[in-house]
């Protein structure tokens, strides 16, 4: 696959840190490349590498200098980049499928109809192309667990508001710029609340308190305002009714 100029590229972060970007933008194959550029950073094991992570479009190492030098780890970092076509590697092995009860619309998630006036849509086309697209968590950013979804299709690259909405709850389902997030927490947000869940991202009571890792993905799946209200009563794990299952590799 074949891309523009200067990408992939290798920079310094800091004293400690090498970041390597393969685009200026998010797409599909450079938050591809991302994931499994990280993968194979792990699987390396090199002595001397403390911390690895991405985000939409790059990975990050953080090393120690005085165990692995800046121009070793740089020229391992070529060398790897070098012996595959990352744009188009498979993704790690492990990751995750969610299938997620979502309330849209309603009081609950007040904003989906305009946002499907944005993206030239009615409302009800708007729920089944957005309930049915399969997202990857991209990265994991924000706030503590939060992810960063998609792509969603190219209709659904809206602005973000032009003024805050003052707060949207956990659990809540936002879009702009063909992404979804998934909040973590209650927060101000400038995205489009399109949708409600019972879903906890962050965990801080729980061993693995992130309960979201890049590359899962996930299936925001209808219910109605009745459907969300028992599953909240019933279901305290923090999964809002969610199931997962290993995708293969």
């Amino acid at each position: 696959m074949t891309h523009a100029e200067p990408f992939p590229m290798v920079r310094n972060v800091g004293l400690d840190g090498m970041l390597v970007t393969f685009a200026d933008t998010m797409t599909e194959p450079s938050n591809r490349a991302a994931l499994a550029f990280r993968g194979a950073l792990q699987d390396a094991g090199w002595d001397g590498v403390l911390e690895t992570s991405t985000s939409l479009a790059s990975a990050y190492v953080r090393f120690d200098a005085a165990r692995l030098p800046h121009g070793e780890i740089e020229t391992r970092l070529r060398e790897l980049l070098a012996a595959r076509d990352w744009y188009a590697e498979a993704l790690p092995p492990g990751r995750k499928l969610w299938r997620v009860p979502t309330v849209y619309g309603t009081d609950l998630a007040p904003q989906l109809d305009e946002a499907a006036a944005a993206a030239g849509l009615s409302t009800d086309e708007a729920i089944k192309r957005l309930s049915r697209t399969r997202v990857r968590v991209l990265t994991i950013g924000f706030a503590p667990g939060q992810p960063y979804l998609g792509p969603l299709g190219p209709e659904f690259n809206i602005p973000r508001l032009q003024e805050l909405t003052p707060m949207v709850p956990e659990g809540a389902l936002v879009l702009a710029i063909s992404q979804f997030v998934l909040f973590s927490g209650p927060t101000p947000t400038g995205w489009r609340h399109v949708g409600q869940t019972a879903f906890r991202c962050f965990r801080p009571e729980m061993e693995q308190s992130f309960a979201l890792n890049p590359g899962d993905e996930m299936l925001f799946e209808p219910v109605t305002q009745a459907e969300l209200k028992r599953i909240r009563a019933a279901i305290e794990d923090g999964t809002g009714g969610a199931t997962c299952e290993e995708i293969p590799a």
